[in-house]
């Protein structure tokens, strides 16, 4: 596998979404060009399917609109963190190590659609 070559100022250019891309393991659950360029360039596949392993949470799924962060640590360690939009925390995971190539994103699960902040 190649190296992530995901950087922030690539984000920038999506600012809507040409093609929508299904989830396999959530069927329907979707995701922008924005999004997959993240998964893509990133290598963070993995970060959609725990987005995706979420909505089986009642307390996740019930919110139609969610913020999805993910912070890296210095010792690429990580924290993915739902908010409700208001700063309410709806889940958290500790991820005890990543390769991700940022020290933060943030991506938002609206109507079953994760995306890029820029896209909305």
């Amino acid at each position: 596998m190649s190296s992530p070559t995901l950087r922030a100022s690539d984000l920038a250019q999506f600012t809507g979404s040409a093609c929508w891309y299904r989830h396999p393991l959530y069927p329907s659950i979707t995701y922008t060009d924005g999004a997959q360029y993240v998964a893509e360039a990133g290598g963070a596949y993995w970060l959609l399917d725990a987005i995706v392993s979420h909505q089986h949470e009642p307390r996740v799924r019930s919110r139609e609109f969610q913020v999805w962060t993910l912070r890296v640590a210095q010792d690429r360690s990580a924290v993915l963190t739902c908010e409700d939009g208001d700063h309410g925390v709806l889940a958290s995971q500790a991820i005890a190590f990543t390769d991700f190539p940022l020290p933060e994103i943030t991506l938002w699960l609206q109507n079953d659609v994760i995306f890029l902040p820029s896209e909305y």
